[in-house]
């Protein structure tokens, strides 16, 4: 297909790291999201680009796409729960595709094929296809209550190739185990951010989508039970993880537990205090992240 003179321009703003149109780019309709109103610090820039998660005329959660890889680094949502996983109906962004787009997300078309702004710009359900890749979300359908929270994050803007052993093994379980822990003992809201750290030679999936190394999440409880058991006191209010996407990764972040099951060996996912998940971040980055205010100590 060719592409036209818009697409052409746009592709190379993309891979150049320049800002893409519309309203993309500002964290200031949904800074609800985050602890205290505040993003995380330490990494942006041209080649980040905010979304505010917007669909059926709400603000559900909100990402930091990467552009030149096309996966967010990160989404950021408040836990309310949990219920049944939707009908997969996958959507994208059009904000990063179009100048003066709508801010709801989109359905990809059943039928048909994609506008090629939408393929320069994201990912695609195409990408997806015969690969050896799950489509992994950063904010769980299972962290929310509601059936229009849940079906919001069917969008590939909250989505990275995630290995299938990890993504329906160690870490859906650690997904369920966050989800009982903050139900039983935080009282007030649960601010999660979880992202996803590429490879330092980077791996593509389709040769346009960028395949993470790792997976990581963490969250912040601002108040809970002061009944809280001496055993998790050092979870809150705070704790973190990473797991690990590759089987044949080294152990140096997340050591493999040789008496994992064969199906899941290799894609095992270290518990962690928040300030430990941040030092991972510089060594793996090259520069600091602080994912919650104040460390999530200064209350509500």
């Amino acid at each position: 297909m060719a592409v036209s003179l818009k697409g052409a321009l746009l592709l190379l703003l993309t891979r150049l790291g320049a800002p893409v149109f519309g309203e993309v780019g500002d964290f200031g309709p949904c800074l609800r999201f985050f602890y205290k109103e505040t993003p995380p610090k330490g990494v942006g820039g041209a080649w980040y680009q905010p979304i505010c998660q917007r669909h059926m005329n709400q603000y559900h959660f909100a990402s930091l796409y990467q552009c030149h890889r096309r996966v967010p680094f990160y989404s950021a949502y408040i836990l309310t729960g949990g219920g049944k996983r939707p009908k997969s109906k996958w959507m994208y962004e059009p904000q990063l595709a179009f100048h003066g787009a709508s801010p709801e997300m989109h359905r990809f078309p059943q039928q048909g094929t994609v506008d090629q702004n939408v393929v320069e710009s994201q990912a695609v359900l195409q990408d997806y296809a015969n690969s050896s890749y799950t489509k992994g979300h950063l904010n769980p359908s299972l962290h929310h209550q509601t059936p229009e929270d849940r079906k919001a994050t069917f969008t590939l803007t909250n989505v990275v190739p995630q290995r299938a052993a990890s993504n329906s093994g160690p870490w859906s379980q650690l997904e369920i185990e966050v989800r009982a822990r903050m139900a039983d003992y935080c009282e007030g809201p649960v601010y999660m951010v979880t992202g996803a750290l590429p490879y330092l030679s980077e791996r593509w999936m389709a040769n346009r989508v960028a395949v993470p190394e790792y997976m990581w999440s963490a969250y912040c409880c601002p108040t809970y039970k002061s009944s809280l058991p001496d055993t998790l006191r050092p979870y809150f209010p705070t704790y973190a993880a990473v797991g690990r996407n590759d089987a044949q990764s080294g152990g140096e972040i997340v050591p493999v537990d040789p008496k994992a099951k064969p199906s899941v060996r290799g894609y095992n996912v270290r518990r962690m205090p928040l300030n430990t998940l941040e030092t991972v971040l510089q060594q793996r980055l090259g520069f600091h992240v602080s994912l919650f205010h104040d460390q999530c100590l200064s209350g509500l």
